[in-house]
This record gives C-alpha cells, sequence and structure tokens, in this order.
C-alpha cells in the first residue's frame, strides 16, 4: 500500500468517526426530546434570540429559507413554537418557544447546535480556512455534487 493510498484510507476512516458521531448524537437528540437535531438548533436558536424571523432563522443556521419554513412547521405542530404576526405589520412573523419547547430544550443532549457545528466552531481561524480549502478541493475530484445539499440540514441528509 503506497502513502498515499494510506493517507486516503485514514482520511475515509476519520469521515466516518465524524459521521458516525453526528449520527449518534442526532438518535441521542431525538430519544431524549422527541425531535430532529436540526430542530433542536432551531430551537436552540430561537432560545437566544426570541423573535427572530424565518429569515433570520435560516441564516443563524445557514440553510435555506424554504427548509426553515418547513422545519419550523414540524415543531410548531408539536407545539413547540409558535409564530407572532407584527400587530402593526401583518406580513412579519416573529418566531417564540413555547414552554413546551423550553422544557424540550432542557432535555436535550448538549451541544445544542450539533456536535459537529460546535467542534467546528472550536476552530482557529487558520485552520478553518484550511479545511475550507481542502474540502473544496475534495468536493472538486468528486464530481457530481449536489450543492443544494449545502442549504440543508446534516440530519436531513
Amino acid at each position: 500500500m503506497t502513502s498515499s493510498t494510506r493517507a486516503a484510507t485514514e482520511a475515509l476512516r476519520q469521515f466516518r468517526v465524524i459521521f458516525g458521531a453526528v449520527r449518534q448524537h442526532f438518535q441521542a437528540v431525538e430519544k431524549a426530546c422527541g425531535v430532529s437535531g436540526a430542530q433542536i438548533w432551531a430551537m436552540a436558536a430561537l432560545q437566544h434570540r426570541p423573535g427572530m424571523k424565518v429569515s433570520e432563522l435560516a441564516q443563524a443556521l445557514s440553510i435555506h429559507a424554504s427548509t426553515a419554513s418547513n422545519l419550523l412547521d414540524k415543531i410548531e405542530k408539536a407545539g413547540l413554537i409558535r409564530r407572532e404576526r407584527n400587530s402593526t405589520d401583518q406580513r412579519v412573523v416573529r418566531l417564540y418557544l413555547t414552554e413546551a419547547g423550553e422544557k424540550a430544550l432542557q432535555k436535550a443532549p448538549q451541544p445544542l447546535t450539533g456536535i459537529l457545528t460546535h467542534a467546528l466552531g472550536q476552530l482557529p481561524d487558520a485552520a478553518l480556512e484550511r479545511l475550507n480549502q481542502d474540502l473544496a478541493t475534495l468536493i472538486g475530484h468528486m464530481g457530481a455534487t449536489d450543492t443544494r445539499d449545502a442549504q440543508k440540514p446534516l440530519s436531513e441528509l
């Protein structure tokens, strides 16, 4: 086995460790509070900044606004968030956690943003820049990829 093959095999092994850890965290979140990891992250963002608009939440989660809206529909039906329209401008919808949403967050395993998002946030800027460059190169070598996947929560991939 060449050193290049060994290095590629090790990189693949590390991706498997990352994906496995992410999957385990999502499963722990669902078991603890009955909602997905992406839904908990959205709820945590609303706890941090009550009254966000859907577009602001989408930006905070780095997902498409329609994806955020679909995510919110599910947790609103579960009674974990509520939408309120502004009395002066009915087009403006603000998002808030309900008491049930607060309780669900208390049950959720940490970190509420998910372990990969949290770990990436711990890296120094220079390491993130290198990682982004290297991942872009890797994606380029993969050929056909769907860039729309970049705007979906990991739990939905």
